[in-house]
């Protein structure tokens, strides 16, 4: 995305600037971004060459019966890769806090108003999860399957995204390898984004010293989370070439809401929402 584009995104984000604490329900809060900018960027054309859907996990989600007594719930968006647009996060944390003082019915009210602006503002059907703190199952952490590179002895000195550190071998594999170490800034208010990676793929063997700094190398860059792991999905593709790729990463939680981006070749292949530690 070219400095105009990042200014202009600046400009009309509410990321980044005081915002009025707004207690009554108002749709008009969100703020959505046209994931094509971004996606001519990194080489993806109309034809989406991956499936996906990108996961938020809101833990913030409040409003009030219909005789004033408060509703605490877990929210649930699964936003599918195809949307036109994604939703600035600060943005749906204001619409989300506008809930607080408005009455609603019941839980399912609740999903079906937001489903409503959501799948308005992504431009596709959004599905949404309503779960009342005391009706919620138990939440326990996971492990992400593979096998961890981030004790591999490498020597870092790129904190740029570079390609270049992915290399392969004639060897043909399949495997599940995962890392802690991914870190991008916010795009706007370059603010750290921490997550997990995983990928598992089949094809030529992927030298994992260099996955790993490639991996490192996307610590100083400025993109958000979506487009963080496209980036990787493309990098991944077009210089390791694999038969199969699927990448997901489980970012941690900022203003109580996590974004968890998931890509593959495979059509009907799930995401699952298992919690990491650090979630």
């Amino acid at each position: 995305m070219d400095q105009d584009h990042v200014r202009e995104l600046r400009a009309a984000s509410p990321l980044g600037k005081e915002a009025a604490y707004i207690s009554k329900y108002d749709p008009a809060l969100l703020f959505f971004i046209p994931r094509k900018i971004k996606r001519k960027e990194i080489g993806i054309a109309d034809v989406l060459p991956f499936y996906g859907v990108d996961i938020w996990n809101a833990f913030e989600l409040s409003w009030l019966n219909q005789k004033g007594k408060p509703m605490a719930a877990v929210l649930v968006i699964e936003v599918p890769a195809q949307s036109n647009n994604i939703f600035e996060s600060k943005s749906l944390k204001l619409y989300l806090t506008s809930f607080n003082g408005t009455k609603f019915k019941d839980a399912a009210e609740v999903a079906v108003t937001i489903k409503k602006d959501l799948s308005i503002a992504a431009e596709a059907d959004i599905k949404v999860t309503v779960t009342l703190v005391q009706n919620h199952l138990p939440i326990t952490t996971a492990n992400l399957p593979g096998i961890n590179i981030d004790d591999l002895d490498v020597v870092i000195e790129t904190y740029q995204p570079e390609t270049a550190y992915l290399e392969t071998s004639v060897e043909i594999v399949s495997e599940e390898l995962n890392s802690h170490l991914l870190k991008s800034n916010c795009l706007v208010t370059n603010q750290p984004d921490w997550g997990s990676l995983y990928i598992k793929y089949k094809g030529p063997k992927i030298n994992r010293e260099g996955l790993l700094k490639y991996i490192v190398s996307l610590r100083d860059h400025n993109e958000f989370h979506e487009q963080c792991v496209e980036r990787v999905f493309m990098d991944l593709l077009q210089h390791c070439k694999p038969e199969n790729l699927t990448v997901y990463a489980r970012y941690t939680r900022r203003g109580g809401i996590d974004i968890n981006p998931f890509r593959s070749t495979e059509a009907g292949c799930d995401a699952s929402n298992d919690r990491l530690i650090r979630q």
